[in-house]
């Protein structure tokens, strides 16, 4: 383990990558290789390096000296080790870290649609889902209610920036994601890459030709992509027409629809998860 450097200036460069560089700078910070994340709290680093990512740094709170931290600042080897003061690292990250421990680390390698949906019975498909608190949030209910993988379309928020990472509690390194590529456009040829692999789609929407989310069809389908869009304007008319099924969530007093991320959960639980043995 490296020895401990202990950081007073808010300003030091050290703590450029922790304070200074947006999300789209550490997303190419080694282009043309990959770029770097920022991972917060013991359980969230401790899920990214069980997934075999690479640690760049550390920062820790000079006096955070628990077992879990420890043994997570071990787990990361021979890496810089910066320690601050809490106020330091709560000025960093814009709140009170209650475990304050930061670790930079390099982005793995995404795999491929194909590699994400091999094996799989039921997937998320996420389109233009911009908000990466909803993305995170959407990570960990996929993540408890047995969806096995995520796909994202281009103009979805990046499932490793530093809100989706903390909302997600880590999961976004334990289910598998990719986003579809430059060879795999979505709607057009995503669509028919998962039909080609055996998946059925279910476009989460309101139209007159929804059926309810409990319909037979969805819960005997044998591999079903469940398809959640952006919010606000919900999915592609174009997605919706190329689905096999467009799906509702019965509502009462009124209400037409769920937040994305609230609407994901329901959808996981009644279509991936409720057959779960505790």
């Amino acid at each position: 383990m490296s020895d401990r450097i202990e950081i007073t200036d808010f300003s030091a460069p050290q703590l450029d990558i922790y304070a200074r560089l947006p999300e789209n700078q550490l997303l190419h910070y080694y282009e043309p290789e990959q770029g770097i994340f920022i991972a917060e709290s013991p359980k969230v680093i401790g899920r990214a390096l069980d997934a075999g990512c690479e640690p760049i740094s550390v920062l820790v709170e000079k006096r955070q000296t628990d077992e879990e931290t420890e043994e997570i600042v071990r787990r990361c080897g021979k890496v810089p080790i910066f320690t601050a003061e809490l106020a330091v690292i709560s000025k960093l990250t814009g709140f009170c870290l209650t475990r304050g421990l930061l670790c930079a680390m390099r982005r793995p390698e995404l795999p491929s649609v194909s590699q994400v949906c091999g094996g799989a019975c039921r997937i998320a498909v996420l389109e233009q889902v911009m908000n990466p608190t909803n993305v995170g949030a959407i990570f960990r209910s996929a993540a408890a209610l047995n969806i096995d993988g995520v796909l994202l379309t281009a103009g979805c928020s990046d499932p490793l920036y530093r809100r989706a990472i903390r909302v997600s509690m880590g999961t976004v390194f334990q289910v598998p994601w990719t986003f579809f590529d430059k060879d795999t456009p979505w709607p057009l040829e995503g669509m028919k890459c998962l039909r080609n692999m055996g998946f059925q789609t279910a476009a989460m929407a309101l139209t007159d030709a929804s059926i309810r989310i409990d319909a037979p069809c969805l819960e005997t389908a044998e591999r079903l992509a469940i398809v959640l869009g952006t919010e606000g304007d919900g999915l592609a008319a174009e997605t919706i027409a190329d689905c096999d099924y467009t799906v509702r969530i019965p509502m009462s007093h009124g209400v037409d629809s769920l937040n994305v991320a609230a609407a994901s959960a329901v959808a996981f639980w009644q279509l991936a998860g409720r057959h779960l043995v505790k």
